[in-house]
């Protein structure tokens, strides 16, 4: 391809001579370059050949000005070769603008070229402006400057003579533009008929029939009118009308109109593989404007065709999932928006969004060609076993199924996967879990019953795999109060609003204080005391959690440099930490810089993570517990007995301390031990691990432990979190005393 700046080299192919026929006056083209070697080449290309049996005559212009001054006088020009960039980069542009509104030429048709391909219009202005083709210079052969100038003329030769009926031409554009509205393939050639009569006067009595697309080697009628209504999604071959079977099959096969006595047949060709053919009834002869009339409209209609095949590929693309042959979410909430519109009329209709569990998982395991192969089998099993419900997939691996409230029951939806898929020839279990809303709970549009259907699913996936939630109104109030806590959190910290507690750690042996537990509190300005349980699990949701964490270390270790210096220098300090925390690639860097930063000891300071993060990240996690054991820093899992309870993650886990939840330790008010806690006292110990129970709150509680061979305790019966000063006080005069055990 020759460079922008290169000059144009037109290959000689051979075109048709001009002849000078006599008594019929040239088409005259208007040339428009400020590069000379443009207009040789040009000339050399077009010179001496026969357009319509006319021949072609250059005019010459070397700027957009002297373009202008050329036109603005009397002319008969009727095609402009254009180039895009010349005095600025869009004096072409700015030309088209002139010949279009301040000269009012609406005829002459504009070629736009140019050698820089980055300063191709957009397709507003060629729309806008009327601009007939758009070419580079570099793709212009001989050949093709020739056809694309015939285009040229031949289309300013048909405005010419559509000038002489403007009747006539007004028609052909009220139907163009009709019939581009038109919404269906269906719809738009019930409008052809309707048109084709119009154009020739006579009532619209007619068919449409296409070939091509799927069905390739088959005639059939898409569109019928009038007394020919019944023929619609016919044979061709099967019609009873002879002479209309005739007309519509020499019209395809010849490619051209075909004009009788009593019936008009138009040829029209897409450019996506589809002819058509419009058969109409006509009760007069038609005369020659009518043919050119009609052959116009041909012209047009050929484009409105393949804009409405567009516009249903578009909508194909918007609204369907191309793997699954499904429709998509689009689709889906176009079809709630019509069950929930204000003309709908009420059903019991429900909206069940399933979603197969650990799906990327699943793909990263076994590949993504194994996923789609799961999906599509997924996708058949739903058809077959809900056919009275609307199916799409609504993201990676959930659909959306939107069915009578009766096919939704929660036994229903569980049933259709309890048969295994058969992916690959492989037998596959599946895990669906979902979230489920009736139409009537739902206020507002289909975006608002998605919304709702997701809250209800993300429920059930919090009560484990395979679960489903029916959602109620409540949901979106806890979902909207969550989010207004989290709005809130974000600048919690500035305004002072959270602030540290410090609850003591007794050992049981010595009977005295020999660490803390950092605890976070806030209260908003308004005075709300808003509950940990409230705030920690949204903030660790939203990465909030890895600002608070930081924030909460630094308050730990500066409380135990308050202490130190206050007489307390031999306690200890526990911090919880998030999972999320901990994959944080620069943790141990920032945790190292606060030490350092404080001066207290790595030996000083234990982190506590629970044991469900524990368990599901102890892969990753035990090597990072490792170095942090390696500087001196001590490893507590708390919550134990709560999670994913396993000897084989507790046995590899790097940890120095199991914190036994609360909920083992209130079930001891019975006066006797319960059977987790019997097992997991001497199963840390045996583990090199210290015990320590927390939410102890009576003394038969406490007396139980003991007898248990505890380490150690903590809960309000001991001490309670207390802000720093208080617990200053409360250490130093007169010194604690415990329950008596």
């Amino acid at each position: 391809m020759p460079a922008a700046d290169e000059p144009l080299v037109f290959l000689d192919d051979a075109l048709p001579k001009a002849e000078s026929p006599v008594g019929r006056p040239p088409w005259r083209l208007l040339v428009v370059d400020d590069d000379i070697d443009v207009h040789e080449a040009t000339r050399y290309a077009l010179r001496d050949i026969d357009v319509l049996g006319r021949p072609l005559v250059l005019e010459h212009a070397y700027s957009a000005e002297e373009a202008f001054q050329a036109l603005s006088r009397p002319n008969d020009i009727g095609v402009i070769l254009l180039d895009v960039v010349m005095e600025t980069d869009d004096a072409g542009l700015a030309l088209v603008d002139r010949i279009r509104t301040e000269l009012g030429l609406r005829q002459v048709r504009i070629i736009l070229r140019t050698g820089q391909p980055g300063q191709a219009p957009e397709i507003d202005v060629i729309r806008r402006y009327d601009i007939n083709d758009y070419r580079t210079k570099s793709e212009l052969t001989r050949t093709r400057l020739y056809t694309t100038v015939v285009a040229a003329i031949r289309a300013y030769d048909q405005l010419h003579r559509m000038d002489e009926s403007r009747k006539g031409l007004e028609k052909i554009v009220s139907a163009s533009n009709g019939l581009i509205a038109e919404q269906g393939l269906e719809t738009f050639s019930e409008g052809v008929i309707t048109q084709i009569a119009s154009l020739i006067g006579v009532p619209a009595e007619g068919v449409v029939c296409a070939r091509g697309g799927v069905s390739r080697d088959e005639v059939i009628v898409i569109a019928a009118a009038g007394r020919y209504g019944r023929m619609i999604h016919s044979r061709v071959s099967n019609i009873e009308a002879p002479r209309i079977a005739r007309a519509l099959l020499e019209c395809l096969e010849q490619r051209r109109n075909v004009v009788t006595a009593d019936s008009v047949t138009l040829y029209i060709e897409s450019q996506h593989g589809v002819a058509y053919a419009a058969f109409v009834d006509s009760e007069r002869p038609v005369d020659a404007i009518d043919c050119d009339l009609l052959q116009v409209f041909c012209s047009n209609i050929a484009r409105c065709a393949d804009n409405i095949h567009l516009v249903d590929e578009l909508k194909r693309q918007a609204y369907s999932d191309r793997l699954l042959g499904l429709p998509n979410r689009s689709a889906m909430l176009g079809e709630l928006d019509r069950h929930l519109g204000p003309s709908a009329t009420p059903a019991e209709a429900a909206l069940a969004v399933l979603d197969i569990d650990q799906f990327s998982s699943i793909n990263d395991m076994f590949g993504h060609r194994f996923g789609d192969a799961l999906l599509v089998a997924a996708a058949d099993r739903l058809r077959s076993h809900l056919p009275n419900c609307y199916v799409a997939r609504v993201s990676g691996g959930a659909f959306g199924v939107l069915c009578p409230q009766g096919a939704l029951a929660e036994a229903r939806i569980g049933a259709v996967f309890d048969a295994p898929l058969e992916v690959a020839g492989i037998d596959h279990a599946l895990s669906v879990s979902s979230g489920i809303v009736r139409l009537k709970d739902v206020q507002g549009d289909g975006g608002s019953c998605f919304q709702n259907a997701y809250i209800a699913l993300k429920r059930a996936k919090a009560q484990g795999a395979g679960h489903s939630v029916i959602y109620t109104p409540g949901m979106s109030d806890e979902a909207h109060n969550r989010s207004r806590i989290l709005g809130l959190l974000q600048g919690a910290t500035s305004r002072g609003e959270l602030f540290p507690v410090f609850q003591p750690q007794i050992d049981l042996a010595e009977r005295r204080v020999v660490g803390l537990e950092a605890l976070l509190r806030w209260r908003t300005a308004t005075g709300e005391l808003i509950p940990p349980g409230d705030f920690i699990p949204i903030a660790e949701r939203s990465a909030l959690i890895l600002t608070l964490g930081d924030w909460i270390l630094r308050q730990a270790l500066d409380a135990l440099r308050h202490l130190a210096r206050h007489g307390h220098a031999d306690l200890k300090m526990a911090v919880n930490v998030s999972v999320v925390q901990l994959h944080q690639p620069d943790f141990i860097e920032r945790l190292d810089a606060a030490l350092k930063e404080t001066g207290v000891e790595p030996g000083q300071l234990e982190l506590e993570i629970t044991e469900s993060a524990a368990a599901l990240g102890n892969v990753q996690l035990a090597p990072l517990l490792g170095l942090l054991r390696q500087r001196g820093v001590r490893i507590a899992i708390d919550d134990f007995g709560t999670g994913f309870s396993s000897l084989a993650y507790l046995d590899k886990l790097p940890a120095d301390c199991l914190k036994i939840d609360r909920s083992f330790i209130h079930q001891l008010d019975g006066g006797h031990g319960t059977p987790i806690t019997d097992l997991i006292v001497p199963l840390g110990h045996r583990l090199g691990m210290r015990v320590l129970a927390e939410g102890v709150e009576t003394e038969s509680q406490l007396r139980i432990l003991r007898q248990l061979g505890c380490d150690g305790v903590q809960g309000f019966l001991l001490g309670r979190p207390m802000p720093l000063d208080e617990l200053t006080g409360w250490l130093t005069c007169p010194a604690p005393a415990f329950p008596a055990c």
